[in-house]
């Protein structure tokens, strides 16, 4: 166990206004590390940074992967490193059905026995997928889209999987659902860096919290420790948070019965 993607006083802008500001960040093989903040502080950012996603970005900075320098690396080449990406909003290929959507993410994979087993793991992950198999994706609910995201990302076989928003605009019960199979997909070996606006599910499930705040990282801790922190309450974490993870640990109680 080491470290797996290494940030290190990366500047990214855009327009010539910067988003991040000597944002550094590192992640631990077999961890999942969230990234909190509010609406613009630069989570999002982070992420396509690591991508290869913003043009000619970072500006400044060194981003490393398993020891390796990967800036300036087309975004192709990063996934075929072992990066995956789900973006937020999902933007699954609409006019495609279930089953392309999944093989779409398994492009850069010669392997088909092996991609004919993940297509099974995913199915395992997300059992209302095999019922849609034929269905086109834009004709899923929001939290379907969210399970083929990141179904389709994992069809890669990726070492490091970055989570953007993967609760946005779901209900309560299924952010408990996409939290708890994160939680099994990084059992199951598979790093996860994850940036969240739901501080306290987040931190619930995280093994490392990262708060940023005008682009730049403010506070960083383990995250049990984090949800104790007396500001980060305060500023991250209202009654509607508390909420959902009390219902997600109830959730996960009534599962453990069936």
């Amino acid at each position: 166990m080491g470290t797996l993607l290494d940030i290190k006083n990366i500047e990214t802008y855009y327009d010539l206004i910067y988003a991040i500001r000597g944002a550094s960040l590192s992640v631990e093989e077999g961890s999942i590390t969230a990234i909190l903040g509010n609406n613009g502080a630069g989570k999002s950012t982070v992420l396509k940074t690591v991508m290869g996603l913003i043009e000619d970005q970072p500006d400044k900075g060194i981003i490393e992967y398993m020891g390796k320098r990967i800036n300036g690396y087309d975004t192709e080449k990063i996934v075929h490193m072992g990066i995956s990406y789900v973006p937020e909003g999902r933007e699954v290929f609409e006019e495609l059905t279930v089953r392309e959507n999944l093989q779409m993410g398994a492009y850069v994979r010669k392997d088909k026995a092996g991609v004919s087993r993940d297509m099974d793991r995913v199915m395992g992950y997300f059992p209302i997928l095999k019922s849609r198999i034929k269905q086109w994706a834009g004709t899923l609910s929001g939290g379907e889209q969210q399970m083929l995201a990141i179904g389709r990302s994992l069809m890669s076989r990726p070492k490091l999987l970055l989570l953007d928003e993967p609760s946005l605009g779901l209900s309560p019960i299924l952010v408990q659902e996409i939290f708890s199979i994160i939680q099994t997909i990084n059992n199951e070996g598979v790093t996860i860096l994850l940036v969240e606006q739901n501080a306290r599910m987040a931190l619930n499930i995280s093994d490392i919290g990262f708060i940023i705040e005008n682009g730049r990282f403010v506070m960083k801790g383990k995250s049990k420790d984090l949800m104790e922190d007396k500001d980060v309450r305060e500023f991250y974490m209202g009654i509607r948070a508390e909420a959902s993870v009390k219902g997600y640990q109830r959730w996960k109680r009534k599962k453990a019965w069936r």
